[in-house]
């Protein structure tokens, strides 16, 4: 059984968060298979996350008692909440934990006194584009200018 809960700083995020990384670094082109190996300022993200992450929250998937999802849903800036990192893990796809994470993070944002969610999400992750889509995001300006990201957003 799938529930997604509020990260309590324990142990459950920073390895869904290392992965995400990871995977992100290969698809750019920038094959990493360890996180010692990751540019400096992204081995210190990763090794702050409840630093880092303090003013956001971080929701954390599980099937049964083992993490396997996460999304960051920054705190409402100008009526915005910006949902950032969803990932969930390969043997964890396509069982809905996905869509539980996004709809958990538009609830998160929507209670965090925002009236827009957005996000930005690489072009060449399709699935996770459907996802949004479904999920009622739709494409817009972008306000990120690094190539390759798609921007998004929907009210709340």
């Amino acid at each position: 059984m799938l529930s997604v809960d509020r990260w309590d700083g324990g142990p459950a995020f920073a390895p869904l968060l290392a992965a995400y990384i990871l995977a992100t670094e290969i698809e750019k082109g920038s094959p990493t298979a360890d996180v010692a190996e990751l540019p400096d300022a992204l081995r210190t993200y990763l090794s702050h996350p409840a630093e880092i992450h303090r003013h956001d929250v971080v929701l954390v998937a599980r099937a049964g008692d083992v993490p396997v999802g996460c999304v960051i849903v920054t705190a409402s800036r100008d009526g915005q909440s910006e949902i950032k990192r969803l990932w969930v893990e390969p043997t964890a796809r396509r069982t809905g934990a996905g869509r539980l994470l996004v709809r958990e993070a538009i609830a998160t944002a929507a209670a965090l006194g925002a009236s827009t969610a957005r996000l930005t999400v690489w072009s060449w992750r399709t699935q996770a584009i459907a996802l949004y889509v479904s999920e009622g995001f739709g494409e817009v300006s972008s306000w990120d200018e690094r190539d390759g990201l798609v921007c998004m957003e929907r009210s709340l």
